[in-house]
């Protein structure tokens, strides 16, 4: 679904960050996504190279990576189809609704453990 946008899923994740949240510190987009420090670097000098994200030294503290969304990545992004809508709606087509919100609960929670248990084990 993305690839006629020549993005892949973790540009696209960066992107609708930055649209929806406005820029950002580089080191918060890393932890919202949850990928390697070098992961991002990657994929922001790509969004960089396409024309399609900023990166801008950080007024507090020069070391610190801004990342902004540019014109031509806000034009990009208002064409892009949400691939999660269009995976939730193929994936749970006919499913009943409170089926669906069990399903939801039941995952949300166990994530929340998973989540948890990662953290106090650190």
């Amino acid at each position: 679904m993305l690839r006629p946008y020549d993005l892949g899923h973790t540009q696209w994740y960066v992107l609708q960050l930055l649209a929806i949240n406005g820029p950002l510190n580089q080191r918060e987009v890393t932890r919202l996504l949850e990928v390697e420090r070098a992961t991002l670097s990657t994929i922001t000098g790509v969004l960089v190279r396409k024309g399609l994200i900023e990166q801008l030294a950080d007024d507090a503290d020069q070391r610190q990576k801004v990342l902004r969304i540019t014109a031509a990545g806000t034009d990009l992004w208002s064409t892009i189809p949400d691939p999660i809508e269009l995976i939730t709606t193929v994936a749970f087509a006919g499913v009943d609704p409170t089926d669906l919100a069990t399903a939801q609960r039941v995952l949300s929670e166990a994530t929340e453990r998973l989540v948890n248990h990662r953290t106090e084990n650190k």
